[in-house]
């Protein structure tokens, strides 16, 4: 008995400081994208209304994953893509590996890479990869919101389209909701 005391008062007390050490904590996100191109039918004429840039894609996507250490987090999401332009839509589902390169009162500037596969609904093309990569600035908010604002660059793996694949540069607005 006396041998099982102190065991169990060192058991307890590595419990206690590991419990205080946070490792992570879960999240929630979600994000809106635009795509912008260059619009054909712009002239230097100011009188003709023509915007010189057009939107011609959008991104919606959720997710959930875990944040380590406030520096990496893995997560697992879905989402629904739209180019007008080539009337190709397209369910992109895949894993992203976030790492935030500073750090300041609960504000992030981060990197972030993505690859999964996108499901197609129509029969037009097959499903192909789906690559991500970009750059970002994610906000503290009050209590447990964040507001992300992003520029990423997708590369969708399309058999039979323009050279296999469909590029886009995308600016975004999100949220994380630990």
């Amino acid at each position: 008995m006396k041998k099982l005391l102190p065991i169990m008062l060192l058991f307890l007390a590595t419990q206690t400081s590991f419990s205080q050490e946070k490792l992570g904590k879960p999240f929630f996100t979600g994000s809106g994208n635009v795509t912008l191109s260059i619009n054909e039918h712009y002239t230097l004429d100011p009188d003709d209304g023509e915007p010189f840039l057009v939107p011609n894609a959008i991104f919606f996507r959720m997710g959930f994953g875990y944040e380590f250490k406030k520096r990496v987090a893995l997560s697992v999401n879905g989402g629904f893509d739209y180019h007008w332009n080539y009337a190709v839509s397209a369910f992109p589902t895949y894993f992203s590996l976030k790492y935030n390169i500073t750090e300041d009162q609960g504000d992030n500037f981060f990197t972030e890479v993505s690859y999964g596969k996108m499901w197609r609904p129509s029969v037009n093309y097959p499903d192909g990869n789906y690559y991500r990569i970009g750059l970002g600035t994610q906000v503290a908010g009050s209590a447990r919101w964040n507001t992300i604002f992003r520029l990423d660059f997708h590369r969708k793996g399309i058999i039979g389209f323009e050279n296999n694949r469909l590029d886009s540069i995308s600016l975004g607005i999100g949220f994380l909701f630990f």
